[in-house]
């Protein structure tokens, strides 16, 4: 692999999620920012310029450390007048309505590593979790095959759906995961800003229902744990029943988890399972040192105390227990961080991936 840095692109970058990926990407070893685009607002301007308010001088700027100088002297251009072959990397930070038009025109010339939904459900098109499914990026070269792409495109999970598969992961390998029933408690920072969940929804409350939250999850775990075919990915077997809510948490998901196994697996057994889980990917800048945390302290994990650890790349489980629900069944906590592997710093870890595996 080469030494020299990829030139990289963020579309969205004045977003949220944008904001994210530049964090993400600070100081990188093997990436350097040098496009960004936003919308037809901000185009135009520098990076700098685009996020501060002309009414009221405020930067909207939502990461705790400031934006780095070289990045925000940087010109932002719209999305739609953006050419990919400017950059060796895209990493795509738009909603999913202007994703499938505009993602498709980028992967035709250069690699998109993208944080929406838009193409996750495509069949040539995998939904890779570093350290859990990176068997199944062979399938890149069929969706270029398919659609003539020099480059591709490559989706994030949904981040709810990250926290769960890379706790389930090692105990699919132990025992097989054949029924799974989640009910998720998230971190509001999921929700956005606009229009998202306002201050006064949330306060005092949890909100019961995350509009098409569920559905991505049972199908994304499913086409996660799958097998690879010759040009697609056949689902798993998991039978998944999630209820996601909202609760008054800024940053974290919480998610409780029942699961039947195929064959028996203690609570000490899991635990072990968990704890040796590394997912071949040690070597990788954005890496954990543990894939997963285990705790024994009944009152742990908690968002607050445990979202951080690891830097926000690892899945930290507790109340690892029998649930005799199930013949061979299993019961744990987990606490995952939204906007860090279940966002763009899990998109970094994924683009790490597929450079030291020859796809960039």
């Amino acid at each position: 692999m080469s030494t020299e840095k990829l030139r990289v692109a963020i579309v969205g970058a004045t977003g949220i999620a944008g904001q994210q990926f530049i964090d993400a990407l600070r100081q990188h070893p093997w990436f350097t920012i040098t496009a960004l685009a936003a919308s037809e607002r901000s185009a135009g301007k520098s990076y700098g310029e685009a996020l501060r308010d002309a009414k009221s001088g405020a930067v909207r700027w939502w990461c705790a450390d400031a934006p780095p100088p070289e990045v925000t002297r940087l010109p932002v251009v719209a999305g739609s007048d953006f050419d990919a072959e400017t950059v060796d990397v895209v990493f795509s930070a738009i909603e999913a309505d202007p994703a499938r038009e505009l993602e498709p025109r980028w992967a035709a010339k250069r690699p998109v590593i993208s944080a929406a939904s838009a193409f996750r459900y495509e069949a040539d098109v995998p939904l890779l979790i570093p350290g859990v499914n990176l068997a199944h990026a062979p399938l890149i070269r069929v969706q270029q095959k398919n659609r003539g792409w020099r480059g591709f495109v490559a989706p994030i999970p949904n981040c709810t759906t990250t926290g769960l598969v890379i706790a389930l992961a090692p105990l699919h390998r132990h025992a097989v995961v054949e029924k799974v029933a989640m009910t998720s408690m998230q971190g509001i920072s999921g929700a956005g800003r606009s229009p998202g969940v306002v201050g006064l929804d949330i306060i005092d409350n949890v909100v019961p229902y995350i509009p098409g939250e569920e559905e991505k999850v049972a199908k994304e775990t499913s086409k996660i744990f799958g097998a690879l075919g010759r040009d697609t990915i056949d689902p798993a077997a998991i039978v998944t029943s999630a209820t996601c809510t909202r609760a008054a948490v800024l940053e974290g998901h919480t998610e409780a988890v029942s699961v039947s196994l195929a064959r028996a697996c203690s609570p000490a057994d899991a635990a072990a399972a968990m704890r040796e889980y590394r997912g071949g990917i040690e070597d990788l800048p954005s890496a954990p040192k543990n894939m997963i945390t285990v705790h024994d302290d009944p009152f742990r994990p908690q968002p607050r105390l445990d979202r951080d650890a690891d830097g926000g790349m690892t899945t930290s489980v507790g109340r690892l227990r029998p649930d005799a629900l199930w013949t061979h069944g299993l019961r744990f906590v987990l606490v995952s961080h939204n906007t860090k592997f279940g966002a763009a710093k899990g998109a970094v870890l994924l683009a790490e991936a597929l450079r030291r595996d020859g796809y960039l």
